[in-house]
């Protein structure tokens, strides 16, 4: 991937004005939307279910990348195919069937995602890389915005990076947690293609600033 993405992380917006801030994702320098759907079993919090992604969908003019933090995924693929998901990114933890859950996301037209919480270890996405588009590299505890970043993960995305050259795959790595602009560069560096931001971005005064800035560290 030669230009390097910026996701926005919805779970960080505004949701009494969803809108605007998707407007603002929208008018940004940013690239996709990054969506965590959270069930409040498989991780201690609960984001929000069909009707607000299908809201979302009907004015995002971006991808829509969908992080499902969910107990068995597979009962939902479809779903949300139909609620506008362009990415769908199911958790490793999550799956007795890896790779019978990737086909089914393939089947209904969308890139297939895996994420990898912190203490997963890359080497047991060995046998279905080559079948990923994308894997989600958790830099924090997923269940709740704001925390601190996870600093191994450096050398999680230098293990991912080699992994998918000695397969031959051409899987793209997201970063998932603590994304600022003092480690924006340093993870890119690392072998990051996509960041995800979030209380980062809209916490911040000046969101399409900030946008811009990580667009630009990103691509330095």
């Amino acid at each position: 991937m030669s230009s390097k993405l910026i996701a926005p992380s919805i779970l960080a917006a505004d949701f009494a004005n969803l809108e605007r801030d998707i407007t603002m994702v929208n008018n940004s320098e940013a690239d996709w939307f990054h969506i965590d759907i959270m069930d409040g079993v498989f991780v201690p919090n609960i984001s929000f279910g069909m009707p607000v992604l299908q809201a979302i969908a009907k004015h995002a003019k971006k991808t829509i990348d969908v992080h499902l933090m969910i107990v068995d995924p597979d009962r939902y693929i479809k779903t949300f195919a139909e609620l506008g998901s362009d990415i769908l990114t199911v958790h490793y933890e999550a799956c007795t069937h890896l790779h019978r859950t990737l086909q089914a996301i393939k089947a209904e037209g969308m890139q297939a995602g895996v994420a990898i919480n912190p203490h997963t270890n890359v080497s047991l996405l060995e046998d279905t890389i080559a079948d990923i588009d994308l894997v989600c590299i958790m830099s924090v505890n997923p269940g709740f915005g704001g925390q601190s970043f996870i600093e191994n993960t450096y050398n999680k995305i230098q293990q991912l990076k080699a992994l998918i050259a000695k397969k031959g795959a051409s899987t793209t790595i997201e970063i998932d947690g603590g994304v600022t602009n003092k480690n924006a560069k340093a993870l890119i560096d690392a072998g990051a293609d996509v960041l995800v931001a979030g209380s980062y971005v809209f916490k911040s005064a000046d969101q399409l600033a900030t946008i811009a800035d990580l667009k630009a560290l990103a691509n330095s």
